[in-house]
């Protein structure tokens, strides 16, 4: 029986574990440097940056969702950003993603985003033909992009000196 649900900060170790079986599954591994404090503070923290819903088949953790806001500045609208879909080997071909990801839909219908986006690599082919069967819309035209530190510290040390500084900020306290 499938259940899904939302984590806790109970379940920051098994997030935690999933996390790197997903990165294992796309051949990234070396890339997670993540930590459960990062989790903890990050996710149930007093300003969580994410939410994650667990899937579980007849009481085992079979996968997980982690997703957050964006805001669309054509659409005027915010929507929701799916960052992992994950399903564990042994559970998969039983609908969990799918599950999963009608779950992350209705958060979003809800709490009336405009849509939700994601990514998916090229060599995914099960996850691209339940994509494609959902009606979702492939971005072809669009390139993701990722500046990653150093080029990240390089490119900011262009910024005015006020940035630099701390004495520009755009959050709102």
């Amino acid at each position: 029986m499938l259940t899904i649900r939302p984590a806790t900060i109970n379940d920051v170790a098994l997030l935690s574990a999933l996390i790197r079986e997903f990165a294992e599954f796309e051949h990234e591994l070396e890339q997670v440097v993540i930590t459960e404090q990062d989790l903890m503070r990050d996710g149930f923290g007093a300003d969580p940056r994410f939410r994650v819903l667990l899937a579980e088949w007849s009481g085992q953790p079979a996968g997980y969702a982690l997703f957050f806001d964006f805001y669309s500045s054509w659409v005027g609208r915010p929507g929701i950003f799916l960052e992992d879909l994950f399903v564990r080997a042994a559970f998969r071909g039983h609908g969990v993603g799918r599950a999963l990801l009608a779950s992350v839909a209705g958060i979003a219908e809800h709490e009336k985003r405009y849509g939700l986006r994601w990514e998916v690599l090229d060599w995914n082919e099960k996850a691209i033909q339940l994509y494609r069967s959902l009606g979702a819309t492939f971005l072809d035209q669009r390139r993701a992009v990722l500046l990653e530190a150093p080029a990240m510290r390089m490119l900011a040390a262009t910024a005015p000196e006020v940035v630099r500084e701390g004495q520009l900020s755009l959050k709102v306290d």
